[in-house]
């Protein structure tokens, strides 16, 4: 299908109306899998043309997505990743997660960026960086496409990994997300070390369940509240 190439658009609005010289694109992966970390990758790419190609990872082909990794992990100016673990995901909620691992993130990069463009509808970031969101900014924004593809690639390798140890799970194909496969190992065999234990997943497996994990800290339930974490321009 067609797509509209991502363009600078809004890191160029966003440096006319605040002044901001470095802005990183941030993009998360693994939100919604039963195993493994959720990891997020931001990105600087300046306002230079993007290698042709360049989308939303979702919709670029596996072995094209690899490939395109590889070639954005040089024409970036600087990127950085940064993940939460199972445990972390289990204690404090997939909202504070996701900031956990895009704070790591950003703080990985060689130069603080001044603002931050971050895909989705809820800045789950907050203060003190200055973020605009941007719904389908992963196929939208040069800078957030390039975050999601790295990104991407990163996630799938370490889930990969995995295989050799875990290979009734079939990670390398799924990636930790709920496919026939992984649910029937999950059924016969439990979760592994690498499953999120506080999810609803566990709630259909009976001879399981009283593995299931229940979040308690106040700290975790306000940020789950869903509201938004800081300051959007």
């Amino acid at each position: 299908m067609p797509y509209e190439p991502p363009t600078h658009t809004v890191e160029r609005s966003i440096r006319a109306t605040t002044g901001a010289k470095i802005v990183a694109g941030v993009d998360e992966v693994g939100r919604g899998a039963w195993a493994g970390p959720v990891t997020v990758c931001a990105a600087v790419t300046g306002l230079r043309r993007p290698p042709v190609g360049l989308t939303d990872s979702k919709l670029i082909s596996p072995k094209r997505r690899t490939e395109m990794a590889g070639q954005l992990e040089s024409w970036v100016t600087a990127h950085a990743l940064g993940h939460a673990s199972p445990e972390e995901i289990d204690e404090f909620g997939m909202t504070a997660a996701l900031r956990l691992a895009a704070v790591r993130a950003l703080d990985g990069l060689p130069v603080r960026p001044d603002a931050v463009i971050l895909d989705g509808k809820h800045d789950y970031l907050g203060a003190p960086w200055l973020v605009r969101t941007v719904i389908k900014g992963d196929q939208s924004c040069v800078a957030v496409a390039a975050a999601s593809v790295i990104a991407k690639v990163c996630r799938d390798a370490m889930m990969a990994e995995l295989q050799g140890e875990w290979a009734d799970f079939a990670f390398a194909e799924n990636a930790g997300y709920p496919s026939p496969v992984h649910k029937a190992a999950l059924a016969a065999l439990g979760p592994t070390p690498h499953h999120r234990l506080s999810w609803a997943y566990l709630d259909a497996l009976p001879q399981w369940r009283h593995l299931k994990k229940v979040r308690i800290s106040p700290e975790a339930a306000a940020l789950e509240s869903g509201g938004q974490l800081g300051f959007e321009f």
